[in-house]
């Protein structure tokens, strides 16, 4: 703003080093007009610096559903707690200050580690560390509704705090809490063109999907097999894409423990599978003759993704990278998996 003024004092001052009133030479004329015209493009661009910063310091005012939440002006020093936030925040290329990773990198989908870049751990989603966010001095922070409700108090105390859904959201779900995150960035336009243009990328992964196919995700451990069904995260995106999702039972939550048995039940077209850890209850599985009755078995229909980036994160970026893995499968190549 500064520049803007001292700029203009200086236009107006080379006007006045000719007396008033004087008939102005051609010569004299001819200066004064082209310092003028010299002048606009920097005027002008004072001028939209100064709006720029009036635009960015006005105060932000919204609603999480459970609270009013006023920001004096688009915030700088974001924390969150669950990986669909960062995924959110990736989405319009801001880096927090600090995030709950589980003390993990890991574990965030690639795209979004490469995207955001380093940020400062605050401990475990499900029990992060009340400390470590108030060392950080943040202006917002953006909790999970599901995780982080009893800590609402305490994380308000030290900055203001969105309680969004997060842990058990569907895929149109997860748009509207990136939504309501990029307003109180500041930058709802730019977020609502990165969501415009990531239906327009899974609309163009349905247009390639075979018709009718049916595919069930699953997350291994060493003694569990749990499925996402058509309500859980993953399930709904690959609903998105145009695939059959089955359900384990009627009114069945979204992820589910079954057996092998009940596996045989459900029967999918193809079954993709995310290891958390090796041995998985998969690999004893895939020794019993039972294993060998199952329609994707028989086919080669069964195959690897990565349970990190399938079922810990959600989001913009995530459901792209859902998306191109089960394309990718579906044509026979593989789905990529986290380092």
């Amino acid at each position: 703003m500064r520049m803007f003024f001292d700029h203009a004092a200086l236009i107006w001052n080379s006007t006045r080093r000719f007396p008033q009133p004087v008939q102005l030479g051609c010569f004299n004329a001819e200066v004064l007009v082209m310092r003028i015209l010299r002048s606009i493009p920097i005027l002008a661009a004072c001028v939209l610096a100064f709006s720029s910063s009036v635009l960015s310091a006005a105060p932000i005012d919204l609603n999480d559903g459970q609270h009013a939440v006023h920001l004096p002006d688009a915030p700088k020093r974001v924390v969150v707690l669950e990986f669909s936030f960062l995924d959110s925040l990736a989405a319009v290329d801001v880096t927090p200050v600090g995030a709950a990773d589980d003390g993990d990198a890991n574990r965030v989908l690639p795209r979004v580690r490469q995207a955001i870049g380093q940020w400062k751990s605050v401990g475990l989603r499900s029990q992060p560390s009340i400390e470590e966010i108030a060392r950080l001095k943040p202006d917002l922070i953006v909790a999970d509704l599901n995780r982080h409700q009893a800590l609402y108090s305490d994380l308000a105390s030290i900055a203001p705090t969105l309680l969004l859904p997060s842990r058990g959201e569907d895929y149109e779900g997860s748009l509207k809490s990136a939504e309501l995150i990029g307003k109180a960035l500041g930058k709802s336009p730019q977020m609502q063109a990165r969501i415009a243009q990531n239906r327009t990328n899974l609309n163009k992964i349905a247009q390639q999907i075979p018709a009718g196919a049916s595919v069930l995700f699953g997350v291994a451990r060493e003694d569990s097999f749990s499925v996402h069904g058509p309500d859980s995260y993953a399930g709904s995106v690959l609903q998105a894409i145009g695939l059959k999702v089955p359900s384990v039972r009627a009114n069945a939550a979204p992820t589910e423990f079954v057996s092998l048995e009940q596996l045989l039940a459900l029967d999918p077209g193809w079954l993709l599978v995310g290891h958390y850890r090796r041995p998985s209850i998969v690999d004893s599985w895939s020794k019993q003759p039972l294993w060998q009755v199952l329609g994707a078995v028989r086919n080669q229909h069964v195959a690897e993704v990565d349970g990190d980036s399938w079922a810990r994160n959600r989001g913009v970026l995530a459901s792209e990278q859902i998306a191109e893995d089960a394309l990718a499968i579906l044509k026979g190549g593989n789905a990529v998996l986290s380092q």
